[in-house]
């Protein structure tokens, strides 16, 4: 019999290995797993925590006590953990077939096909296991991923395994999700070529990740996170707000970041960074698929050593009318050149800003407090959220908070309405906010101690969940500022 997807394990030969086989061979004894299937099943191993403070003492008949499964406990908490890391999840566009026993397993799979970063793939999720791909697979070809459960102990899924493999097409990866955990079932599942093992129940998030490590492209060395910035109405300030937390990123938290402002006919972030603008944006956009690294390093702006600029051209010669796919190709491959691509969002809807706002790693929705800006902030969230299940929900910055004489919803209120509290509040500052404007500076230039400024500093760290790095002085010399993270690593007394 052939393993139809067992991929190359060349750093594992089977002369590697001769002299545990000259062992086993001399010790009868020896426990040989999965050697024979007819075999009295072996337990799986578990783990039981002693109680604080006891003593590890030998085995005693009686009831055994409930089995500890630590990989258990820690999928309980992995959406959060994993959040990170699936963040950075590329899939290509494949066919992903998922076969399904557990409920939770069915529902989880099913989520996790509906979440932006499957977007590109084409996920079927299906009931009945091992047994119902294998049925499958004899009268179809087998798509380049299979993600299958089963619930049986390990040498019936061993057993399983060995008869999908006999109708697999050869370059198929098998993900396995199984209830044991076991390290000597993980390493036989390795050796017989499968390329995963999950541990149920399994998240979406958790599900998302392990396919996406299976599809990295080691070539790319990593891949940046975008953030949206998109206005709740137009005059809300959502450039400058985008411009400024990108220049505080760069220098401030010291991340190399690219601004990238598809607003094509009227972009202000040439303007803003005192930069003639070039056509960036629209030449990317023009030929999406000829674009590599060093093109890309041309058509951009470097407005810093460590902020680059895709400016828009702004005129008004060309109705740009440029599909989805050309949007979604560009930012693809800008993703791949600096750690943080903020996307500076025009106001307006179509297809391609839709696909953009759900596909961004982050949202931030910049509004006014204000019944339009209200209303259509609820709108963008609501769709975002029902866009991104497995998602946090955008963040909500109020601008231009203070007017004189202006009647506004109070942030409380306005957040309530919308279940998002704001991550934060700018103040009405136009004296300088216009300067800025006029002389083509940033805020943190401007008016570093200004509240402003505080402000998009504090919007970057969030944004980016870096501190800000400590400046050296002299020997017991107080900090500058306080940093809005600093209380989560107070050290208890």
């Amino acid at each position: 019999m052939t393993n139809a997807f067992a991929h190359s394990r060349t750093e594992f030969q089977d002369d590697a290995f001769d002299l545990d086989m000259d062992y086993v061979q001399s010790a009868p004894e020896a426990v040989q797993p999965f050697a024979d299937a007819a075999a009295a099943p072996r337990e799986p191993l578990q783990f039981t925590p002693p109680a604080p403070g006891a003593q590890v003492a030998v085995a005693v008949p009686g009831p055994a006590p409930a089995p500890f499964n630590p990989v258990g406990e820690m999928i309980a908490h992995a959406g959060s953990a994993l959040a990170p890391i699936a963040a950075d999840v590329s899939v290509p566009r494949i066919g992903i077939h998922v076969f399904a026993e557990r409920q939770d397993t069915l529902a989880a799979a099913e989520r996790a096909g509906q979440d932006r970063r499957l977007s590109r793939a084409t996920t079927q999720v299906r009931v009945g296991g091992v047994a119902a791909a294998v049925e499958t697979y004899r009268h179809e070809p087998t798509p380049p991923l299979i993600v299958v459960e089963s619930t049986a102990d390990p040498v019936a899924l061993l057993g399983e395994i060995d008869l999908l493999a006999e109708v697999c097409d050869a370059g198929t990866k098998v993900v396995v999700i199984a209830p044991v955990n076991d390290i000597l079932l993980y390493r036989e599942l390795m050796r017989r070529g499968v390329s995963e093992y999950l541990v149920a129940p399994v998240q979406p998030l958790q599900l998302i990740a392990a396919i996406g490590g299976l599809f990295a492209d080691p070539a790319q060395p990593f891949v940046g996170r975008t953030i949206a910035f998109v206005g709740a109405r137009g005059g809300c300030g959502a450039s400058a707000v985008a411009h400024n937390t990108a220049y505080a990123l760069s220098e401030r938290i010291g991340a190399n970041t690219v601004i990238v402002d598809y607003d094509l006919p009227f972009g202000t972030a040439g303007l803003d960074f005192n930069q003639d603008p070039l056509n960036g944006v629209a030449d990317a956009l023009g030929q999406p698929d000829r674009l590599d690294a060093t093109l890309l390093d041309r058509m951009m702006v470097r407005c810093t050593d460590k902020l680059s600029l895709f400016a828009a051209p702004a005129t008004l010669d060309t109705d740009w009318e440029v599909g989805p796919e050309a949007f979604e190709e560009v930012t693809t491959q800008i993703r791949g050149t600096a750690p943080f691509v903020i996307l500076d969002l025009p106001h307006l809807w179509s297809g391609w800003m839709r696909r953009t706002l759900i596909s961004a790693d982050e949202v931030v929705v910049v509004a006014t407090p204000d019944l339009a800006s209200l209303r259509n902030a609820k709108n963008m969230i609501d769709l975002v959220r029902q866009g991104r299940p497995n998602d946090a929900p955008p963040r909500l910055v109020l601008n231009q908070v203070g007017v004189p004489g202006r009647p506004e919803i109070p942030a409380k209120e306005f957040g309530a309405a919308l279940g998002v509290h704001p991550s934060l509040i700018i103040p009405f500052e136009p004296k300088i906010f216009g300067a800025a404007a006029n002389n083509g500076q940033m805020i943190l230039d401007l008016g570093g101690k200004s509240k402003a400024a505080e402000s998009f500093q504090t919007l970057a760290q969030i944004v980016s969940r870096r501190e800000l790095p400590q400046l050296a002085g002299p020997k017991g010399a107080k900090p500058a500022g306080k940093s809005i993270f600093g209380s989560l690593f107070k050290k208890k007394g």
